[in-house]
């Protein structure tokens, strides 16, 4: 846990792999362990730091002389987010190694609570060149809360599949209706019995446009047919059905699409699946 929950600005911050331990019943014996940890400490605000982050934790009494030298510390931080606070510094795992190149720094370092249940949490901002971005979300139970998760995962996965490759096709199933026809052209330069495998994949690429006219409210059977021959008649690939009932069905007008790389990838999964079931 944190010291306090004081606001500390301007931090010079530095992260160990290390434990910080002082037992005080030796220091009854011998005073060599405490004066070992005070070396330590003022070997910390030698060369800068304003704070420190721990990954496997210092004792009380550890603790103790950190606050007494004035030097806030926060105790025990799992190793991955260990990683993504070392806010442009280097993760020290030696005293020895300590210099003031390695420090992170931090313009503001602040505890808040939040919920009914007061929990803390610690807030790190201001960080030069930082790669890290937390998303904190509420919610009254912990379904709302996963259901959150899971949206915020799905936006995520979409930007990155953007980064990774920015071809779109658009979506209300017009992807998968144009897919269709243009399997069942194919099907037909095949006389013989592999044509049927060919339609049979054409119309499971319409079970994607009647899913969602069936989710919409809308008739299952007669949309997504009454969209694939307007496709057909206006050779116009974005027509899809019209999910949101704006009144047109060219999901370019709606400026609704999907990443190709997923849409690949969702057809390719389903083929595999089938194949698998057919191994077997």
């Amino acid at each position: 846990m944190y010291q306090d929950s004081s606001i500390y600005k301007n931090n010079l911050v530095v992260c160990f792999f290390i434990t910080l331990k002082c037992d005080i019943s030796l220091f009854v014996k011998s005073s060599s362990s405490f004066i070992c940890v005070l070396c330590l400490i003022l070997s910390l605000q030698d060369v800068g730091a304003t704070l420190v982050i721990c990954q496997w934790g210092f004792d009380d009494e550890a603790n103790h002389l950190l606050m007494h030298r004035n030097l806030p510390a926060v105790r025990w931080v799992g190793g991955v987010e260990l990683e993504l606070i070392a806010i442009g510094g280097r993760i020290v795992p030696r005293f020895q190694e300590l210099t003031p190149e390695k420090l992170g720094k931090a313009g503001l370092v602040r505890e808040k609570s939040f919920g009914t249940t007061k929990d803390r949490m610690l807030y790190i901002e201001q960080c030069a060149n930082s790669r890290a971005v937390t998303i904190f979300t509420c919610g009254g139970n912990k379904m709302m809360i996963e259901e959150t998760k899971r949206s915020i995962h799905d936006a995520l996965c979409v930007a990155r599949n953007l980064i990774r490759n920015n071809s779109i096709v658009y979506g209300g199933g017009s992807a998968e209706i144009s897919s269709s026809i243009a399997v069942e052209a194919a099907a037909d330069r095949y006389p013989g019995v592999e044509q049927y495998a060919i339609r049979s994949f054409a119309e499971a690429l319409d079970s994607i446009p009647l899913a969602l006219a069936e989710n919409s409210g809308l008739p299952p059977i007669d949309t997504p047919t009454a969209v694939k021959s307007q496709q057909i008649k206006e050779n116009n690939p974005y027509c899809g059905i019209d999910c949101n009932d704006v009144g047109t069905t060219n999901m370019q007008e709606q400026n609704v699409f999907e990443t190709l790389i997923g849409k690949q990838q969702q057809i390719l999964l389903a083929t595999q699946v089938v194949k698998m079931i057919f191994e077997d």
